[in-house]
């Protein structure tokens, strides 16, 4: 899976989280990068599994392409 994911700092929460911008709605959190990284893999997954039981297309990767 080559999508760009966004990671911020939720000061409020006091947790980390991962948005993925090319999958809308797709995020989640952790309490480290790491953790919020690893939850965010498992999100992608089921909102790709959700997506296709859905009939929905699965948008492709914007910045997993070769444009840099």
């Amino acid at each position: 899976m080559n999508y760009c994911i966004l990671l911020k700092y939720s000061a409020e929460e006091k947790r980390y989280v991962v948005t993925v911008p090319d999958l809308p709605g797709c995020m989640a959190d952790g309490e480290s990068p790491n953790e919020a990284y690893e939850n965010v893999k498992i999100v992608m997954r089921e909102w790709m599994e959700t997506a296709q039981a859905d009939g929905r297309p699965i948008p492709e990767p914007v910045f997993g392409r070769d444009k840099f």
